[in-house]
């Protein structure tokens, strides 16, 4: 009988939760096959099978928090699928095991007499198990000095010791299990009396793991960070006009659409050159500026926000970020997204304006230091530098920073520069 374990993820998660078993008890498996999809921090992943047998048992159900090493099913790699062998055993031991029964009940009277003695014989293996005759624990000195440090009551603790004598390390490991089982009750009626009773109809949900992670996340940023948003405003009339006059030849050339998210990462790109600060982040006392240009593209997808890294930004053309966008974007809503698709941004594009959004404060990124908020598209009556009036494409930008490295000064200079690019695509197309 083999065991299917949770394999080690990735460095950085340690634990997950099941979220579909892709097997049921009975079937048939081979070696690399999917058994079980995993619902981590981040991305959802598949356990596969090291064994090929059947499945003769599930331990963790759907929902349950799994950690790396736990033991989640069993496989009988002699076994066949479907079970039916172990039922057809199953009906022909049970007639075997009445006869085994009748045959110890015959034997219960035989051996009665011999009761005295078997009480006997457990008193004295109870004496060798740490007690004495008189009921006294056997312990040392220093572990009942220790003992009585700790409160701990000598009769509860388990020894190690062959000959059942209670040393200190025994109370020790006593006291710290003692400790867990307080903290976890501590925690149930901390949780309990948290939570609200009320006298109309609620439905309570589990949050997913990714969720949970996500509101940890976010919090621990806004306690961490000395975050402050400044805003602008971009005119996205030659941005339209561009697109307009090459999205044709564009998507005939590159077999990928030109959409606004190509402009925008390679206006941070720019700006990013001009103010490093912002491609920053704080390791202890030190801040780290990163000479890369790994954007991070914020996804919604229905398991919760997810931010996969389109990498090396600066070195790609209009058509290979759309194409990296729309590849990232794709695997986001499939749950196809690997580790290695989330981790390592330098700065995070976020566009609240796909739903709606008119202006937001987003959040940051941690470690990122700058993260840029789109917006949607209105037009608005705006006043010329001749003065005259025309009606034109306005977008609301906001960029949320750290200000712990980054000065006001910079930060709206920043916002200032991915303005002037937008308002001047031609030249981005050029510098880009």
């Amino acid at each position: 009988m083999k065991e299917i374990k949770i394999p080690e993820l990735a460095e950085s998660i340690t634990e997950g939760t099941i979220a579909e078993w892709l097997v049921k008890k009975g079937d048939k498996i081979e070696k690399g096959d999917p058994v079980v999809e995993l619902e981590t921090d981040k991305v959802n992943v598949e356990v596969n099978a090291d064994y090929a047998g059947v499945i003769t048992e599930i331990l963790r159900e759907e929902g349950d928090d799994v950690e790396v090493g736990d033991v989640i099913a069993k496989v009988d790699e002699n076994g066949e699928a479907g079970g039916e062998q172990g039922e057809e055993k199953s009906e022909e031991e049970a007639p075997k095991e009445e006869k085994e029964n009748v045959q110890k009940e015959s034997k219960d009277q035989e051996e009665s007499h011999v009761e005295e003695s078997t009480e006997e014989k457990k008193q004295e293996k109870d004496t060798s198990a740490g007690s004495s005759k008189n009921g006294e624990v056997i312990a040392s000195p220093a572990a009942r000095k220790r003992a009585r440090e700790l409160n701990i009551d000598l009769s509860q603790v388990q020894p190690r010791d062959p000959l059942g004598r209670v040393r200190p390390e025994d109370v020790e490991a006593a006291a710290k299990g003692s400790n867990k089982k307080e903290e976890k009750k501590e925690d149930k009626k901390e949780a309990a009396s948290k939570k609200t009773e009320f006298d109309k109809p609620v439905e309570r949900v589990k949050m997913s793991r990714r969720r949970q992670t996500i509101a940890k996340r976010l919090v621990e940023v806004q306690h961490e960070a000395a975050m402050l948003t400044t805003f602008n405003e971009v005119d996205l009339t030659n941005v339209m006009k561009l697109r307009s006059e090459r999205k044709e030849k564009f998507t005939e050339k590159h077999g990928v659409k030109l959409g606004f998210m190509s402009f925008f990462t390679k206006a941070v790109v720019g700006a990013l050159k001009d103010f490093p600060l912002l491609n920053a982040e704080i390791q202890d006392n030190e801040i780290v500026i990163k000479k890369f240009y790994d954007i991070g593209i914020a996804v919604s997808t229905d398991d919760g926000l997810v931010v996969p890294v389109v990498r090396d930004a600066d070195r790609m053309d209009f058509a290979g970020v759309e194409r990296e966008i729309g590849n990232l974007g794709k695997k986001a809503r499939d749950k196809k997204l690997a580790m290695e698709d989330l981790q390592g941004g330098s700065f995070t594009i976020t566009n609240g304006g796909t739903f709606g959004s008119m202006l937001s404060t987003p959040i940051l990124n941690a470690p990122q230091v700058g993260i840029l908020g789109m917006h949607n598209i209105q037009k608005r009556a705006m006043v010329m530098p001749d003065d005259s009036i025309e009606v034109r494409p306005m977008m609301y930008l906001a960029l949320s920073y750290d200000h712990r490295i980054v000065d006001g000064k910079e930060a709206v200079q920043f916002l200032v520069r991915v303005k002037q690019l937008l308002e001047d695509p031609y030249d981005l197309l050029l510098e880009g």
